[in-house]
């Protein structure tokens, strides 16, 4: 009989707040800062929080793409991904509570590979259905337009 990979696993993360703007994240054997910048009263050691999501979701799409790209049977190539973020800051500087403080990514991935615009759309596509990042954004509330297209 053969074993069934667990549908649903624990993600962990562990981090210490070294300032008032610095946290010192751990993850599996992975260490990295994510800080503000000096002109906000951090040290610039890292990444913002927000800074962080839009990674994440670059690197979501970068995984997706490359996975669902091999289940087709499409050469992308290496991804050139870029994204831009409407970011309502009212929130963070605690003069308004903001439901939707994304209000909009838009995300260009360039493809070098020889996929053909149509196939490049259809990995796009299935990108679409499952990139946890791009999901969890929606989810959100986030207007989150990705263009596909070759380098």
């Amino acid at each position: 009989m053969a074993l069934r990979p667990k549908t649903t696993v624990t993600l962990k993360a562990d981090a210490r707040g070294s300032s008032h703007s610095r946290a010192d994240v751990t993850i599996r054997d992975l260490g990295f800062a994510i800080d503000e910048p000096t002109e906000r009263g951090g040290t610039n050691a890292g990444p913002t929080p927000t800074d962080t999501a839009l990674s994440a979701l670059i690197g979501c799409t970068n995984v997706i793409g490359h996975k669902c790209a091999t289940k087709l049977g499409v050469d992308i190539g290496h991804l050139q991904i870029s994204v831009a973020c409407q970011f309502d800051r009212r929130g963070v500087t605690l003069s308004e509570e903001i439901d939707v403080p994304f209000q909009s990514i838009t995300q260009t991935v360039l493809s070098d590979g020889t996929a053909t615009d149509q196939e490049l759309q259809a990995v796009a596509s299935e990108v679409e259905k499952y990139c946890p990042l791009a999901k969890l954004f929606v989810a959100a509330g986030t207007e989150l337009t990705t263009i596909w297209r070759k380098a």
